[in-house]
């Protein structure tokens, strides 16, 4: 029985109960869906719901009198074995052997899909995230939120939310002028101007655009710098989008500030708030009052000279967000952007949205790695390239997924090397490696999966492994509500140790001259639904599931 079955069940319970007049309760009152979940005490049951704590007051009863009518229904479920209630009024709900075991072949045939649920259906999500600015590599400051919000991006579409995961690209203002003139220098033999973006990436970005124009020393510094700053910009995103492909993140959408600019939508946006009201002159510029929404001071929009600010092109991208049909945005900030929150929700409310639900912004803390070296190609800053080819993409992106985005992280190469249970993602992709492995040879034995009885999984380590395969779902359902990919991390963790524990303890190939039998069939359903849900899992953190180690 997966926990799905026995919401469901719980669900006809309740529709029942209420039709027999036994509980007050309006049908449109009833849940769509009613959670299930692992009590923390394995021995109060193997699943417990507070759907009588919910629902009671509105029944005009005590949560244990509502818990009393629908566990004498749900005792009569078949595959459930015992209920009882606990506490205020939990519920707490036994199956019995045949009914857990039958979750390994439900795991099997659903294959992929196991773990998607559809939580969050109906909510249409655009999450921004990494953004860097196009005047330089990735780098460490950049990796946390590669890693992160592309396995947010992941647990929110198993959920069944629709997302567009988006990359902000800073293309317009000074910095991109500074950056045209650094490649203009050293194209000519010069060092960078005071200010200018030093390293040896700089001189590279100057071969490419000598490469695309090979007379562009030619022309004057006039003539030559929109030239430059286009081909360089081009030849640097290039770069940015092979190290993200390289890290294994991708992106719906590449969003061009400057092509905010030549639209109008700067002006636009102006213009619309001063409509809703927010908008005010003073000292000859043009202001958004924030204050009336939580700022702690109002912005300005357009400079006395006639300048727009970052601020103003920020609200301009928000309302193209909103124009395009995003009900809920999303941003990933890092430690240093605690300041936008703030300023951040106030545009959302001047543009009339709430902002306790149409934007969310996640900070994250930093990131740093014992004994990362400075790129030799920038000089003063770690690449994410560069850790990539020196600890491997599964290690760092799993390393990143394992924690929340708002604690202080350092990473242990010398830990992340290690090929042992010491090593978190070792750990769980050792996991995967001996479930295949078992399984081939369970089949070169003679074993396949023709037959499955589900009562013959009754030995304490299935019960256990069982257990923690069928929370998968909830669990990810949770890290999608909450933003926190680390919980399939840590429930991954979980697993491996279920299965190592079971492996020891029931062997799925027969030994010597032992006939094949339907406990070795079962037995293979159970390590390839482990299989399953631990791919699974490893690919919502972007995480590789080797078939061998």
């Amino acid at each position: 029985m997966t926990p799905e079955e026995l919401s469901l069940a719980i669900s006809a319970c309740l529709k029942e109960a209420v039709a027999a007049g036994e509980i007050a309760l309006s049908a449109s009152a009833l849940p769509d869906e009613v959670r299930v979940e692992r009590p923390k005490n394995r021995d109060h049951g193997d699943w417990a719901t507070n759907i009588a704590l919910q629902l009671a007051k509105q029944a005009g009863t005590n949560p244990r009198e509502f818990a009393t009518i629908l566990s004498a229904r749900l005792k009569s479920i078949d595959g459930v074995s015992a209920v009882d209630i606990a506490g205020p009024g939990f519920l707490n709900i036994s199956v019995d052997a045949a009914a857990a075991g039958a979750l390994a072949k439900a795991i099997v045939e659903a294959g992929p899909e196991y773990g998607t649920t559809s939580v969050l259906a109906g909510h249409v999500v655009n999450m921004e995230f990494v953004s860097a600015n196009p005047t330089g590599p990735l780098h460490i400051g950049h990796t946390r939120w590669a890693a992160l919000g592309d396995a947010i991006a992941r647990v929110l579409r198993a959920s069944g939310a629709k997302v567009t995961a988006e990359y902000y690209i800073n293309d317009a203002g000074s910095q991109m002028n500074v950056f045209a003139n650094s490649v203009y220098s050293r194209l000519h033999g010069r060092a960078v101007p005071d200010g200018g973006y030093p390293g040896q990436y700089i001189a590279d970005l100057g071969h490419e655009v000598l490469t695309e124009h090979p007379d562009i020393r030619e022309l004057t510094e006039v003539a030559a710098i929109p030239v430059i700053r286009a081909a360089a910009y081009k030849a640097q995103m290039k770069d940015i989008k092979s190290t993200l492909a390289d890290f294994g993140v991708e992106f719906d959408v590449y969003f061009s500030e400057q092509e905010l600019h030549d639209a109008g939508a700067i002006e636009n946006a102006v213009s619309r708030l001063r409509e809703q009201g927010h908008v005010f002159d003073d000292g000859g510029a043009v202001w958004l009052r924030t204050t009336d929404f939580g700022d702690d001071k109002d912005r300005v929009m357009i400079r006395a000279n006639g300048e727009p600010t970052y601020f103003a092109a920020d609200a301009a991208y928000y309302l193209s967000k909103k124009d395009r049909g995003f009900t809920e945005k999303i941003y990933l900030l890092g430690a240093d952007h605690h300041g936008y929150i703030n300023r951040l929700k106030a545009i959302a409310a001047c543009a009339g949205d709430d902002p306790d639900v149409n934007i969310e912004v996640l900070i994250g803390q930093l990131v740093s790695v014992n004994g990362a070296k400075l790129s030799k190609r920038a000089g003063n800053i770690i690449e994410l390239k560069d850790l990539i080819d020196w600890l491997g993409k599964d290690a760092v992106r799993y390393s990143l997924a394992r924690f929340p985005a708002d604690s202080p992280l350092t990473l242990d190469p010398d830990l992340l090397k290690k090929h042992s249970n010491e090593n978190p993602v070792f750990y769980v992709q050792y996991a995967h490696a001996r479930s295949r492995g078992t399984a081939r040879n369970a089949v070169a034995a003679g074993v396949d999966r023709s037959a499955f009885d589900a009562s013959l999984l009754d030995h304490a380590t299935e019960n256990e492994l069982l257990s923690y395969l069928g929370s998968y779902p909830s669990i990810v359902a949770k890290a999608a509500e909450l933003r926190e990919p680390h919980r399939v991390a840590r429930h991954l963790e979980v697993i491996a140790g279920a299965y190592h524990r079971w492996y020891d303890a029931c062997r799925v190939a027969p030994q010597g001259d032992e006939p094949v039998t339907d406990v070795n069939r079962t037995r293979l359903w159970l390590n390839d639904a482990t299989s399953q849900v631990l791919a699974n899992g490893l690919d919502l953190l972007g995480v590789s599931a080797p078939e061998r180690m």
